[in-house]
Parts: structure tokens; C-alpha cells; sequence
């Protein structure tokens, strides 16, 4: 898993062409002869169809076209984004309805994505790992293999300032819900963090620490063992 330069990830946000996209259904006569943009993809029937493009190509149109044009509805869900969303189809994981994953992120093998997890630029998530429900995970956050992340956890992010070190959540962790990991923190391999708890300097391996701020409170044993086991059938995927 390679963790991205936060001067990388500036350079791409800054370089990048920010974009408005929008889908607008529209009304009108004669919709084929009107120019929306040439890379606006048009699907007209008629006097009706769909448009996807960006909208300041499509507002140029419709302002040009007010006579030919009846009505329309314009769905729109950004304003200048300089980061597109992740393509998911060939990811080699199971991602639900909901989850909010930028590109440039890297996912793992086996992975599972549940519903309303945010995702951004620069962050990993490792093989036969589950981010669970509405977990937030900031910029270059880095979680490895066979890990939970409780749902309503939060792991900080950190593009700005560039010399600041992300999360790291080594392999073999569990964390428990709504938790917070902040910057800079190390979680070490094999260790449980308690529900609730708030991470403020690193974990040792092997290790289960609770509380705010989260301490140390015992050595990870087979007690612990068993009530973190992670099922691996949850994260198997039908081969195509």
C-alpha cells in the first residue's frame, strides 16, 4: 500500500479542472438542433431527454435556446469539486449504497465499504478490511489488512499542514464505534481500541486501550480474542 505526499495530493487538487456536474431533464421543441456543449452527453427522444455535462456548458445552452426550451430540472450535488469520485467498478471489494469514496484512494483486496462512509483523497484501505457504518476517514488516513473500523468512527485526516503525519491503523486492529483517532497517531499491530474511546498518542501492539483520552488497560488475551473475531465469510466475494 503506498500512502500519498500530502504536497501530492496539493499539487492535484490545485492543478485539477474543478467541476459543476449536473443532470438536467428537459422540455422543449426541436432539442436535437441545440448545441449543449461538446462534452455534455445528451440522450433526446423527441421533444424530452436527459443531459449530463457540466453546467456552465448547459446554462450557456438553455440561456441561448429560451424559445425552443419548455421547462427543465436540474439535479446537482457539487460546486467546483476538484476531486472526482473514486471509479468503483473494477475495485476487487464490496462497497454499499451510500459511501462516499474520493479518487486517488487505494482499496484492498476483499474490502467491505458499508453504508455512509466518507472516504478521502490520499487514504488506503487494506485487504479483508471493514470500515463499517458513517466511519469518516480524513485525508491519507491508512488502515491495513483484516481491520474493523467501528461504524461512527472517525480517523483524522491531514493534507494541510503537508509536514503533519495521517493515521495509521496497522493490520490486524479492531476499533470499536465512534471512536476518534487524531493526526498523527500510530495504531499498533493486533490492537483493539474501545468504543467511545479518543486516540490522542500511538498504540502499542497487541494492546486494548479505553477512554478519553484512550489508555492502556490490558494486554490483548484470548478473552479479547473472541469477542473481536472477525468473520472472513463477510467479506468473501462471488467470483465472476
Amino acid at each position: 500500500m503506498k500512502q500519498m505526499d500530502a504536497n501530492e495530493i496539493i499539487k492535484f487538487i490545485s492543478e485539477s479542472e474543478k467541476s459543476t456536474p449536473v443532470k438536467v431533464h428537459i422540455k422543449g421543441d426541436q432539442l436535437e438542433n441545440i448545441g449543449f456543449g461538446n462534452e455534455t452527453k445528451s440522450f433526446i427522444t423527441g421533444n424530452t431527454g436527459v443531459l449530463f455535462g457540466e453546467w456552465k456548458d448547459i446554462k450557456l445552452a438553455i440561456e441561448e435556446n429560451k424559445d425552443k426550451i419548455d421547462d427543465y430540472v436540474i439535479e446537482n450535488d457539487r460546486r467546483n469539486s476538484a476531486i472526482p469520485l473514486l471509479d468503483l467498478k473494477d475495485i476487487p471489494a464490496r462497497i454499499e449504497p451510500g459511501a462516499i469514496i474520493r479518487d486517488q484512494v487505494e482499496i484492498g483486496k476483499n474490502a467491505v465499504i458499508m453504508m455512509g462512509a466518507s472516504i478521502n483523497i490520499g487514504s488506503v484501505v487494506g485487504e479483508n478490511t471493514m470500515i463499517d457504518m458513517n466511519v469518516v476517514m480524513g485525508g491519507r488516513a491508512t488502515v491495513g489488512n483484516n481491520c474493523h473500523i467501528g461504524a461512527g468512527s472517525v480517523l483524522a485526516g491531514v493534507i494541510e499542514p503537508p509536514s503533519a503525519q495521517p493515521v495509521i491503523v496497522e493490520d490486524g486492529v479492531v476499533v470499536g464505534a465512534n471512536c476518534v483517532i487524531l493526526e498523527g497517531v500510530t495504531v499498533g499491530e493486533g490492537a483493539v481500541v474501545a468504543a467511545g474511546a479518543i486516540v490522542t498518542e500511538d498504540v502499542p501492539p497487541n494492546t486494548v486501550v479505553a477512554g478519553t483520552p484512550a489508555r492502556v488497560i490490558k494486554e490483548i488475551d484470548e478473552q479479547t480474542k473472541g469477542k473481536t473475531e472477525m468473520k472472513q465469510e463477510l467479506r468473501r466475494l462471488n467470483e465472476e
